[in-house]
């Protein structure tokens, strides 16, 4: 079963941005869902999890959170099951053998390690999260487990690009007055409606952070329907529900 994987050149460490194909869901959320919130057949989920794990660390234990759109930034020291996971948005870790991962359907998944301080990190960053800095939060988790943020290499995976993420007025402004240097990751779609720019968002508040080395894969969610899950795709399409793709970082054992 052939998976999708993306990795970035920057990441000396084992990781991975994963796609939908492969896998054992069916119906709407078809290939690699690895979202235990979808409605997907819990079994076919966890099949879809262990899956992408071996394909990073064999054998792996695989620790998540919660995702609630915050800035909130969890150490962990072990795998949590279903029912315990923290309500968080971003983990690290420098225990090696564990993999950290992050469920993502058009926000942008950041992977982040301190190879030589042992230590990674993984982030969702939707525009609440992002905005309220959880990249921040997640760069701070791992400087407390002794990284040296010069020493971070971060990545960006794929999430929704800035010709398919229209939003309000109200989020437009409410950015603008937030930092009038703001305007740069927004633009007029062809409906008259602010777009905003959620990686290039992303890259900066990363290299404002402090972080050196920052790749973004420039991949659209949206977009690349035949290899990514979109939850903006399927709530314009009216589907019954939609998939999550996972991205994971680990340090080897």
């Amino acid at each position: 079963m052939t998976l999708d994987i993306v990795r970035s050149g920057l990441i000396d460490v084992p990781h991975g941005f994963f796609g939908r194909r492969g896998g054992v869901s069916t119906g709407a959320v078809a290939g690699l869902n690895c979202g235990l919130g979808s409605g997907d057949n819990p079994q076919a989920v966890e099949t879809n999890r262990r899956l992408a794990a071996d394909a990073i660390i064999p054998g792996a234990p695989l620790a998540s959170v919660y995702q609630i759109h915050s800035p909130t930034a969890v150490i962990v020291t072990e795998a949590a099951s279903y029912a315990e996971r923290p309500q968080a948005d971003a983990l690290a870790t420098d225990r090696p053998g564990l993999l950290l991962g992050v469920v993502t359907a058009d926000c942008a998944p950041v992977l982040l390690a301190d190879a030589e301080a042992g230590v990674v990190a993984a982030a969702h960053a939707g525009w609440r999260g992002a905005t309220a800095g959880v990249t921040d939060q997640a760069i701070a988790a791992m400087m407390s487990l002794g990284a040296s943020v010069e020493r971070i290499s971060a990545a960006i995976g794929p999430c929704i690009a800035k010709a398919n993420y229209e939003v309000d007025h109200a989020f437009a402004e409410r950015i603008l007055a937030e930092d009038a240097n703001n305007e740069r990751f927004l633009g007029e779609g062809p409906a008259g409606n602010p777009h905003f720019d959620l990686e290039a968002y992303v890259v900066a508040r990363l290299a404002a952070a402090g972080v050196r080395k920052i790749e973004a894969v420039g991949l659209d969610t949206y977009a690349l329907e035949d290899r990514y899950y979109s939850y903006r795709r399927a709530t314009h399409r009216i589907e019954p529900a939609y998939g999550r793709q996972l991205s994971l970082i680990g340090l080897a054992s």
